[in-house]
């Protein structure tokens, strides 16, 4: 069984989806994942489905369907794991961010809440109980914060999870990074004219072999190119796509040289 993650860490990422069976599709074709449909817990009915790596659940997928979801695109949600998401959201909401999802149990899974923080961006919140959420060293290795107030979303973050910042500004974007422990987890980049009217978002990498095959598979099942495959220096070659349904995702091939210092 998968340890309890770390308080601060990323454990789960979730994909909601206007064709799950597009998304299924795509994702399973692209990575070659398997998956399994399993009862939404609860009672409210539908189907959940779990994206595998051998016997590992690493993200999920569900259809966004109902009143609730009208008019919300596809798109990925990034959880961080806390010792108590009900203290963590009230946190969240004295630190200045709104309600999205007041805290609740998922029977037999863990407690989740979700709020936006204040530069507009969601994020999820994940207590562990029978599922830990997806392994340390899953192909899900960052996610990234773009935002329109890096110093406010930093300060926010900081509080509330109690991450660490590095900010590097020597290349042709500032770009910080946030550490638990001294590990970097994830990044943090201000929105600019190309992302256009679109909200702040957060926005997951997936860790692959071969980044050029990887994003040119990724056309050929039907994703939409953002980013084409571009070298960051001493770190790695990474893409950004939306698949067939809308959701956007990042790919990237790391550097060997990359952490290794």
């Amino acid at each position: 069984m998968t340890s309890r993650p770390k308080a601060g860490t990323f454990c789960w990422f979730e994909c909601g989806t206007t064709d799950t069976d597009a998304a299924k599709k795509f994702y399973t074709e692209l990575f070659g994942w398997d998956s399994m449909d399993v009862p939404m817990p609860g009672d409210g009915g539908g189907t959940y489905t779990l994206l595998k790596r051998g016997d590992d659940d690493i993200a999920g997928l569900y259809s966004l369907t109902g009143p609730q979801f009208e008019g919300v695109p596809s798109h990925w949600a990034t959880y961080v794991a806390v010792d108590d998401a009900d203290d963590s959201h009230t946190r969240a909401l004295s630190l200045g961010a709104k309600s999205v999802l007041p805290p609740m149990d998922v029977p037999g899974v863990a407690r989740i809440a979700m709020v936006t923080d204040p530069t507009g961006a969601n994020i999820a919140m994940f207590q562990a109980g029978e599922h830990r959420g997806g392994p340390e060293q899953g192909p899900f290795g960052w996610s990234e914060l773009a935002t329109r107030d890096t110093k406010a979303a930093g300060v926010f973050y900081s509080e509330l999870f109690g991450w660490e910042q590095k900010t590097d500004a020597g290349g042709p974007i500032q770009y910080t990074e946030f550490k638990v422990g001294g590990r970097s987890i994830g990044g943090m980049m201000a929105m600019t004219e190309h992302h256009g009217d679109a909200p702040s978002h957060w926005m997951p990498y997936v860790m692959v072999d071969d980044c050029n095959a990887t994003a040119a598979k990724a056309g050929e099942l039907g994703a939409t190119t953002f980013v084409p495959p571009n070298d960051i220096p001493n770190v790695g070659r990474f893409a950004v796509f939306a698949d067939p349904t809308g959701a956007t995702l990042a790919i990237i091939k790391l550097d060997q040289t990359h952490g290794s210092e």
